[in-house]
């Protein structure tokens, strides 16, 4: 142990300004002790405007579980900007994102991401996961809600033929419809895991307001654990319908109440924005940055921008992880309105927006 620390020492004398972690680095782009890194090892177009860009990530890594989503960072002009992506690939493989072609962070990776980019990673997380003893399924998904329980499936069906899966998935058109010739090649392969695309432009909406389309389309959808992942108003409506059904089986006596349940998973969140006159300077004491922001941008957009290493997890102001102390000033929170000013109280800053000048502990 001596013998190692002289040799690390040495090591530092020899590389000075640079660590010998940064030496390493230049030969082997995804070591780093300081920040979690992936290099990119392919690139699969999926339609026109999506594609699925697999990673080897560096030492740090936890492996994933089907279903959850990892935050990816990526280098704008010199800012490192973050966002949260669902994983596609398998648990137990090498990770992959599926991304479509929305925003100005996805539109890079899916349009300028080639093997050999080094990715900035944090660890994957999220409760959106398979059950350890998979009754039968029920997946609904809409557009690129299909990600995450598309890692789902290719984890469970190859593996348990055995495994009673039905997907419902809904896009604008065929063309549309991310990983269609896999999930066929699927359903072809394994008899248990039954595939029905629901195409918008050709029949409308698929519609969840009343059990008549489920009851159509899967007949026994009552008993199995369900799955939902898409647009809000999709898992709005599939939310309603659950909690209907299960209010009217507790009505009629306990005994199938439990069986009525729907796991969700949301994207994103609606956000009422703040009045017009909201908006002010933003101080990043810890990152000694000051950014001008207006009243409907989330001060996790805002930090990220200006280059700020922001701690976050859903975006959507349900897991908690970007909670900050506000050191002055005021915020909106973006999801009721109200206004929130207390010195050192906790703010979640992926739902709030400037309401004058902010001063954050960050």
């Amino acid at each position: 142990m001596i013998r190692l620390r002289k040799l690390v020492r040495a090591t530092t004398v020899l590389t000075t300004p640079l660590a010998p972690e940064d030496i390493l680095a230049l030969f082997n782009p995804v070591f780093s002790a300081r920040q979690l890194r992936g290099v990119v090892t392919k690139v699969v177009p999926e339609t026109a405007d999506s594609a699925t860009i697999h990673f080897r990530p560096g030492r740090g890594w936890k492996a994933h579980k089907a279903g959850q989503w990892a935050r990816i960072g990526v280098e704008l002009d010199g800012v490192r900007h973050w966002r949260s992506y669902s994983l596609s690939a398998p648990a137990g493989q090498d990770p992959a994102i599926t991304v479509s072609d929305v925003g100005a962070v996805s539109g890079v990776l899916v349009r300028e991401t080639k093997p050999g980019d080094v990715l900035f990673l944090a660890p994957p997380q999220g409760d959106f996961v398979l059950p350890e003893h998979p009754r039968p399924l029920l997946m609904l998904t809409a557009g690129s809600g299909i990600t995450p329980v598309m890692s789902m499936v290719r984890t469970l069906v190859p593996h348990r033929p055995d495994a009673d899966v039905v997907l419902i998935h809904s896009a604008r058109r065929p063309e549309d419809s991310i990983f269609r010739g896999e999930l066929s090649e699927l359903a072809d392969q394994f008899p248990n895991f039954r595939v029905t695309h629901w195409y918008t432009g050709e029949r409308g909406r698929l519609d969840f307001t009343s059990a008549a389309r489920l009851d159509e389309l899967c007949p026994d959808w009552r008993q199995r654990a369900a799955y939902a992942c898409g647009p809000e108003g999709f898992l709005d409506d599939a939310e309603a319908l659950w909690s209907a059904e299960a209010a009217a089986h507790k009505k009629a006596g306990p005994f199938a109440a439990d069986e009525i349940n729907l796991i969700i998973e949301r994207f994103n969140t609606s956000l009422v924005g703040g009045a017009g006159h909201d908006g002010g300077l933003v101080t990043f004491e810890a990152s000694d940055r000051e950014v001008e922001a207006d009243g409907n941008t989330p001060l996790l957009d805002v930090g990220e921008d200006a280059g700020v290493l922001m701690p976050s997890g859903c975006r959507m102001g349900i897991c908690h992880s970007c909670l900050t102390p506000l050191r002055a000033g005021h915020v909106r929170d973006l999801r009721t309105g109200e206004v929130l000013g207390e010195p050192g109280q906790l703010i979640q800053t992926c739902v709030s927006a400037a309401a004058g000048p902010v001063n954050l502990d960050i």
